[in-house]
């Protein structure tokens, strides 16, 4: 059991950092995590909004499910009417329909994409990891998906953009991190969408050589 005491300063922690050894947050257990932070906010008030924020985004993060259905719905409930006011003859140039219905389907995921580059700008890794797995999920799910909309017109569209949704979350990632970012999500994804393995373990491994 914590003491008081413990909680204002954990029994055995040193005055000093000297001779400390490198990384030991790393190494210490979710409970001496708990600990340091109690410590740390006791001695720093001014920094509990932050740390209260942190932990919002954090529990309120949404689950890879919630993510894959919202991707799903957005890439195929898009009908031709949307695509028949994009393609054809403008004022400013011809667009091909082909082209138009990538750029509709680029639009209809680029607020989560946005939202996932956000979460690990402000590092919350696992949060953007997250919602990266539910919007390749998503789009794995929309690709078996016969339909006369958009997809039809794009029938490549949703393992491309899984492969670029991976390497956006590398290129976002802090440079230290970038490889065990990189590590995960070829794990994790070649478990829930094994088909892509290969393709998504290209896309990461290219966006990780060039940061």
């Amino acid at each position: 059991m914590v003491t008081d005491k413990a909680t204002t300063r954990a029994k055995g922690t040193p005055k000093s950092t000297k001779g400390c050894p490198k990384n030991v947050l790393d190494k210490m257990s979710q409970g001496e995590l708990a600990v340091v932070l109690r410590v740390l906010l006791k001695e720093h008030p001014d920094l509990k909004p932050k740390a209260e924020a942190i932990a919002v985004e954090m529990v309120s993060s949404p689950s890879v499910e919630d993510i894959a259905e919202e991707v799903y719905q957005a890439v195929t409930f898009l009908d031709l009417d949307s695509l028949n006011d994009r393609a054809g003859s403008h004022s400013w140039d011809y667009v091909e329909p082909t082209e138009a219905a990538w750029e509709l389907l680029d639009e209809a995921v680029e607020d989560v994409v946005a939202d996932m580059k956000r979460r690990m700008e402000l590092e919350l890794h696992s949060a953007a990891e997250t919602i990266c797995h539910g919007i390749v999920v998503g789009l794995n799910k929309a690709k078996g998906v016969k339909s006369d909309g958009l997809l039809g017109w794009a029938p490549d569209f949703p393992a491309e953009e899984a492969c670029h949704v991976v390497a956006e979350l590398i290129r976002t990632c802090p440079v230290e991190k970038c490889g065990a970012v990189r590590n995960r999500l070829v794990e994790v994804l070649g478990d829930l969408v094994p088909e892509w393995h290969e393709r998504i373990s290209r896309a990461a491994e290219d966006a990780a050589r060039k940061r």
